[in-house]
């Protein structure tokens, strides 16, 4: 075990129109906000059965399992809430969002576990451009010679196409040896959502949830093969 590898779980309060907008329509945004929190609460289930220590960083009120410790975002884009919660938590950390309920508390361990010696950071792509984890070792004194941990993401562009992209380049330049894992899809819209609906563990929140909203899944479906069959010749 490796007792210095702390998950850091960039978290943000589920409040309708505050989260997962995309999703709206065909949900409503007090719908949307329910699969946030149902997001959250299977990301936090699957951090906490690697048994390793957690950190959430919240933006909001967030409530986390007993053991978690909870931080403040600061404010600022989310460069610079990802730059500081590098910079607050020591040792080697994975950081990942609450967007990916589908990932794996084993993968998350055996990074933490067998974490080599020519590796300086992980990167785990989304399929969508970005990212869904950052994996920072504990980098000696002066190995990024006046900038910290948190300088490694301040200023990489967020939210764009190729958010991933720009930001392990800016790992290389920084002259950390860099190892990718296995792409995820965030959640960010319906297409994404029933990606990942069909990967989701049966005893999740997510999976719980989703029967709820069966006819919306149905009705966009049958709009989608509809639109299909006129652009027929």
């Amino acid at each position: 075990m490796n007792a210095e590898t702390t998950i850091i779980v960039m978290a943000k309060e589920c409040l309708p129109g505050k989260v997962k907008t995309r999703l709206h329509p065909p949900f409503t945004l007090e719908e949307a906000a329910d699969i946030a929190q149902a997001s959250l609460a299977d990301t936090l289930d699957a951090v906490g059965a690697t048994g390793l220590p957690v950190v959430v960083c919240a933006q909001g009120d967030v409530s986390a399992p007993a053991g978690f410790r909870v931080i403040p975002q600061v404010s600022g884009g989310l460069d610079e809430r990802i730059g500081a919660a590098l910079d607050s938590v020591p040792g080697m950390v994975l950081l990942v969002g609450m967007d990916t309920p589908q990932l794996d508390p084993m993968l998350l361990r055996a990074l933490a576990d067998d974490w080599p010696e020519d590796v300086d950071a992980w990167i785990g792509p989304a399929t969508d451009g970005g990212f869904w984890l950052l994996g920072i070792d504990d980098l000696r004194p002066g190995r990024l010679g006046s900038c910290s941990r948190g300088d490694l993401v301040r200023g990489v562009p967020m939210s764009v196409s190729n958010t991933g992209a720009h930001q392990r380049r800016r790992l290389v330049r920084m002259w950390l040896r860099v190892r990718d894992v296995p792409p995820l899809t965030d959640i960010d819209d319906l297409a994404s959502l029933r990606e990942v609906a069909a990967v989701l563990s049966p005893q999740g929140h997510l999976a719980g949830l989703l029967p709820r909203f069966s006819d919306v899944f149905e009705a966009t479906a049958a709009v989608g093969r509809a639109g299909e069959g006129n652009g027929r010749g």
